[in-house]
């Protein structure tokens, strides 16, 4: 249990930690057009390590509990994600059609290099939005563990911060009515949450389907409900700066695990198939793109990979605006198509759980429907001639059928090992936040819970080529480099091989 003055100080330490390194990586990257996200990576997991190396923390960062909480609250600005890609697809194929928003005007004076102040607001609030969203459903459902009397003065003081901060010097239209949308907003996540935590505890008997995959039903059916709903600064701060927060508690909590997870036996193969994994996978898929699909654009690429790899860092670029407007409106939709199939994948890994091993023949199959998908996406992305709608059909298209390649096709190489640490290096090898969420619920268990903060980080370390490629194709009009792509691809397969071969 955490007194109320080591309370406190967790609190604006954990604060005061998180929001800087995003500033700082803001920073490094301004004027360039490269994601900060890369920066995000090397702070948190350095700072991580640094925590323990000097003793100023053990392993995990156990007694950071606010620091922990939030690198679990994933769930919170996917679900955000989820919403505005339901709205998307609302108005893409449901025929309405909705006025620009101009309901805000962001003060874009910069409070430090590359950040404006409105951005700033959003980073920081942010932070209380996912703070007091994730408390506020623990203490509706009782998960807060030993913790549990201390969660509502956390949910109070989150609320009450995310609600009220709004930056005076942006042009809002109607101040009372955007921090009223905001209320509701934050009542909803919180609803939803808490009703996709319900749902997956009711029907676990069936199927383990972790709460995430029902928050993203719920989120999009929202979003395809609701396509006028203009932001409040709830959504508004989880989009911009949800997933970064998110991302930077994990890689602190990763980077504190670095050298007690590379001790464990078959770790250091596990993480090299989660390192070259990444490459493969991500630029495998544009160098199929380019190749076969014949777009090189990174609107196309940027919203296409988010979407088929469900990849934390890349959608977190996209939805903070750094691969450029149109990614930023398509990767909604990309990120939210691909989760219909973990239908199939959390049912599959269910019954797997339930035999022990993994059912390889309905993985299989689950990988050739993916093949199919992707061909079709393919001839309708070549055909698409630079249409809007034309290219959207096909991104959503590959980016279901390429995630079904990317994700069965990588447990069945992996299915020699056990199931909780093949799936905890697939997860890796795509950057894939849904069965990140998944295992950070525990759906395999505390040990792999544990683990998977530092395994899903260190792929993350591909990210400086991740980063370059589409900072250079930004640089280019727009146009991914296709000779470093295909060798990057190429070089994933090899490392992907080595790695197989030292977890034989």
């Amino acid at each position: 249990m955490i007194d109320a003055i080591a309370f406190l100080d967790q609190f604006w330490l954990t604060l005061l930690v998180l929001v800087p390194i995003v500033m700082v990586a803001r920073a490094v990257v301004a004027g360039s057009r490269y994601s900060a996200i890369l920066i995000i990576v090397v702070f948190g997991l350095t700072l991580g390590a640094l925590l323990v190396a000097t003793g100023a923390g053990t392993a995990g960062l156990p007694d950071l509990y606010l620091m922990n909480m939030l690198s679990r609250a994933t769930i919170v600005a996917l679900t955000a994600s989820f919403f505005v890609g339901g709205q998307e697809l609302r108005r893409l194929f449901g025929g309405v059609t909705v006025p620009d928003d101009r309901s805000v005007v962001l003060n874009n004076k910069e409070v430090v290099l590359g950040t404006g102040r409105t951005q700033f607001v959003f980073i920081v609030r942010s932070f209380f939005v996912l703070l007091g969203v994730d408390a506020t459903v623990r203490v509706l459902l009782g998960t807060g563990g030993g913790q549990q009397e201390i969660l509502p003065l956390l949910a109070y003081l989150g609320l009450v911060f995310a609600v009220i901060l709004v930056d005076p010097g942006a042009q809002i239209a109607n101040k009372r009515r955007y921090l009223g949308k905001g209320t509701v907003e934050l009542v909803l996540l919180i609803l939803v949450l808490a009703g996709a935590a319900f749902i997956a505890d009711g029907v676990r008997e069936i199927a383990a389907f972790p709460p995430i995959f029902f928050s993203m039903l719920i989120a999009v059916a929202l979003g395809w409900v609701f396509p006028r709903w203009t932001h409040g600064p709830a959504v508004r701060a989880l989009m911009f700066g949800g997933i970064p927060v998110v991302l930077a508690a994990n890689f602190i909590i990763g980077g504190s695990l670095l050298v007690e997870s590379l001790a464990l036996d078959g770790m250091a193969p596990m993480l090299l198939y989660g390192f070259f994994g990444q490459l493969m996978w991500m630029f495998g898929g544009i160098s199929v793109l380019m190749l076969v699909g014949r777009t090189a654009a990174v609107r196309n690429l940027a919203p296409g990979m988010a979407g088929a790899l469900s990849h934390a860092g890349l959608t977190g670029a996209c939805t903070a605006g750094d691969m450029g407007e149109i990614a930023r409106r398509r990767a909604p939709i990309m990120i939210s198509v691909p989760f219909f199939g973990h239908v199939f994948l959390f049912g599959i890994l269910a019954f797997s759980l339930d035999a022990g091993q993994l059912l390889v023949w309905p993985t299989a199959a689950m990988a050739v429907i993916g093949l199919a998908l992707t061909a079709l996406a393919l001839r309708q992305v070549r055909r698409s001639a630079g249409e809007d709608r034309a290219e959207v059909k096909g991104l959503m298209l590959f980016s279901f059928g390429w995630q079904l390649i990317a994700l069965f096709g990588g447990l069945l190489m992996l299915a020699h090992l056990s199931l909780a640490h093949s799936v905890m290096a697939t997860s890796a090898a795509l950057s894939h936040f849904g069965v990140f969420a998944a295992l950070q619920g525990g759906l395999f268990g505390a040990e792999a819970a544990a683990l998977i903060a530092f395994v899903f980080a260190m792929p993350f370390l591909v990210h400086p080529f991740v980063y370059f490629m589409f900072g250079r194709g930004m640089a280019r009009d727009g146009e991914m480099p296709r000779r470093p792509a295909y060798a990057l691809a190429g070089l994933g397969a090899v490392g992907v091989v080595v790695a197989l071969v030292g977890l034989a």
